[in-house]
């Protein structure tokens, strides 16, 4: 089948690579434009663009598909499908409509739930049990489309935002190629209007974190945000990301002022309970496990964050 590919993420990647391995030829692949990032505003391609560019596939990056070039640049593909993972823009109806199969979306939540640009983030932070992955036949409201399959699996308590994100990519990939071999035969299913939410961009300003909070919370803020932007608190004036995290709810933290290193390594009081601290990051520095961090950067039982 030719399949134009429109995804710019890393949780694209192994969906363009499953397609691949399916003998599917992706005639184009449209991507983010490249943009200054990191400590030397380097300009950087996505990774969807970079893996295009290995694999000798057309790339076009617009900053939208409003003008008549750029739908007609994308009208002449002539696809039999669209596979939109992670792109990044609203594409008008005349672009999801022009493949003969239209446009198939692979998204990280169990629709209704958490349309939106975070769902893994919000469903760890919400306290989720489960979350999955939905295929939807893209329509222009906001991933409010139809759902041709879905997959639901379990969050952990130890997952992460990365780690999960890493999960849903790989089953997403698989869900979407067998949905493309029954593609002849699917039967879209319309969304319920009971229990939707919309899983929001996260803001910067939602990772400082607040340890006066239930320490449940807390470990949810953690584990949402890791990798990116990372929850963070100031030790001695130094803003220090905090990566992974374990509870531990039976430790006594009555009498003790919220912040407060209560146990080594890296035990830390919050409302109710505190957590253990795993992993660590200082500005400019790679992530380390608390023992490596610690060793470097010593903290001392009874030290304060704040």
């Amino acid at each position: 089948m030719k399949i134009v590919f429109l995804g710019s993420s890393d949780f694209s990647i192994p969906t363009f690579k499953k397609l691949i391995e399916a003998g599917h030829e992706i005639v184009c692949v449209y991507s983010q434009p490249p943009r200054r990032s990191g400590r030397g505003k380097r300009v950087n391609e996505t990774p969807v663009h970079e893996l295009a560019l290995k694999y000798g596939i057309p790339i076009r990056t617009p900053e939208s598909f409003k003008s008549d070039e750029e739908q007609s640049k994308f009208f002449n593909v002539n696809a039999d499908l669209s596979v939109v993972v992670a792109y990044g823009l609203i594409l008008p109806p005349e672009i999801l409509e022009a493949p003969k199969y239209g446009s198939l979306n692979v998204h990280a939540s169990i629709l209704p739930k958490w349309r939106g640009a975070a769902p893994v983030h919000r469903a760890i932070m919400s306290g989720e049990s489960e979350t999955g992955v939905c295929i939807m036949k893209m329509d222009i409201g906001l991933d409010t489309g139809p759902v041709v399959a879905k997959e639901i699996i379990s969050i952990e308590p130890h997952d992460t935002t990365s780690s999960l994100t890493e999960r849903l990519a790989a089953l997403g990939a698989v869900l979407l190629v067998e949905s493309i071999k029954k593609i002849d035969h699917l039967l879209p299913k319309p969304q319920s209007s009971n229990e939707i939410s919309y899983a929001k961009k996260i803001d910067k300003q939602e990772a400082k974190i607040d340890w006066a909070l239930d320490f449940q919370k807390i470990g949810r803020q953690i584990r949402a945000l890791s990798r990116f932007p990372g929850a963070w608190s100031y030790y001695n004036g130094e803003r220090i990301k905090f990566l992974n995290v374990r509870i531990v709810s039976s430790a006594s933290v009555d009498s003790v002022k919220p912040g407060t290193v209560i146990k080594a390594p890296l035990v830390i009081a919050c409302k109710g309970g505190a957590l253990e601290i795993d992993s660590l990051q200082r500005p400019g520095k790679s992530i380390q496990t608390v023992d490596e961090f610690l060793r470097g950067f010593p903290i001392e039982i009874g030290s304060v964050f704040n």
